[in-house]
């Protein structure tokens, strides 16, 4: 079981890879445009999130037939389009629901993240970069919940610092992935 995640993984590091692209593109744009309003930061949230929703749901689909707990990744990627659409749909909301809206979507991916690393530890070494981008995640979501009432600029610099934090260590898991697939083949080749 542990085996076809790593597989999943390998198969789509480069969704992993776009992923954490993106995400960093995100953070460092959250972070050199101070000036960021309200509904700018609700647009690039909004299509950051729906990205990264979409690819969650390709690689759970693409992966539905080698792993039973695909559909862990399938709610995820759902959860991120919902928001990324309501996101769209309803670009009044204040400043608090959307704090909180990227706080629930910051700390269910990082369980899910987890979760998933927890799963690929007897099977991928470096799995640690996972869990320490969920627990970044569920740290990002906590300090939302808890400061709400903290200045909008104070939020931006934490959720762009997250986007380029967790960015980062999705490249270099999609790196990882990469080098493990090379090593798989590698050994079939070999063997």
């Amino acid at each position: 079981m542990n085996t076809t995640i790593a597989q999943l993984l390998s198969r789509f590091w480069w969704l992993l890879l776009i992923r954490g692209a993106i995400s960093v593109i995100f953070g460092i744009l959250v972070i050199t445009w101070p000036g960021i309003s309200l509904l700018s930061l609700l647009v690039v949230f909004g299509v950051y999130v729906l990205a990264d929703g979409v690819g969650n749901v390709v690689t759970a689909i693409g992966g539905r037939d080698e792993q039973e707990n695909w559909w862990l990744l399938l709610l995820s990627g759902l959860a991120g389009i919902f928001v990324g659409l309501l996101t769209f749909f309803k670009p009044g909301l204040t400043a608090l629901v959307l704090l909180f809206y990227i706080a629930i979507w910051a700390i269910s991916t990082g369980v899910l993240h987890i979760v998933t690393a927890l799963r690929l530890r007897k099977v991928v070494g470096g799995e640690i970069w996972m869990v320490l981008g969920g627990i970044a995640s569920v740290l990002l979501g906590i300090l939302l919940m808890a400061n709400p009432g903290e200045g909008a600029l104070t939020v931006l610099w934490l959720v762009g610092a997250y986007g380029i934090v967790f960015g980062a260590i999705l490249i270099i898991l999609a790196l990882r992935a990469r080098r493990f697939i090379k090593r798989a083949e590698a050994a079939v080749a070999g063997g």
